[in-house]
C-alpha cells in the first residue's frame, strides 16, 4: 500500500502542476493577445492610413475597427487576469472572448493579414489551453464515461 500511495501522490502532483501550468500559460497568452489587440486598435485610431484599405466585410471604417479592437483587447486582457482564479466561469469567459477575438481578427485580415493571423494563432492556443485544464484535483480519467 505504501508504494502505491506514493506513486499515486506523485501522479496527482504531476497532473495538478501541469494543469496549473496550463492555466498560467492561458492567462498570460490572453493578456498578451489582449494587449496586442489593443495596440493594433490604437494604431488604427491614431493613424487611419496605418492599415492599407481593403475590402469592407463589415460597414466599419479603419477607425471603427480600431475602437472595436481596443474594446475587445481590454476585455481579453481582463479575462486573462480572471483565468488565474482557475474557476470554470473564468475559463468559459476566456474561451468565449478568445473565440470572439479570433473571429474579429479573421474579419480584419484584409486590412492587416500578418498581425491578424498572429492574434488568431494566440487565440487558438488560449482556447486549447483552457479546454485541456480540468481543475485542481480533477482528472479526465476520473470522469464517468
Amino acid at each position: 500500500m505504501g508504494q502505491h500511495s506514493t506513486t499515486s501522490r506523485r501522479a496527482d502532483k504531476s497532473e495538478s502542476t501541469w494543469a496549473l501550468g496550463a492555466v498560467i500559460y492561458a492567462g498570460i497568452l490572453l493578456m498578451m493577445a489582449g494587449a496586442f489587440q489593443a495596440f493594433e486598435g490604437l494604431a488604427a485610431i491614431v493613424n487611419d492610413n496605418f492599415f492599407p484599405p481593403g475590402p469592407r466585410l463589415l460597414p466599419l471604417s479603419v477607425t471603427g475597427w480600431g475602437w472595436l479592437h481596443v474594446a475587445l483587447g481590454v476585455v481579453v486582457f481582463a479575462a486573462g487576469f480572471k483565468v488565474f482564479d482557475g474557476g470554470m466561469w473564468a475559463r468559459v469567459i476566456g474561451i468565449s472572448v478568445a473565440a470572439v477575438s479570433a473571429i474579429e481578427n479573421f474579419l480584419f485580415i484584409p486590412h492587416h493579414p500578418i498581425w491578424s493571423i498572429v492574434i488568431i494563432t494566440l487565440d487558438v492556443v488560449v482556447i486549447w489551453a483552457l479546454c485541456v485544464y480540468t481543475g485542481p484535483g480533477d482528472s479526465v480519467r476520473d470522469t464517468p464515461r
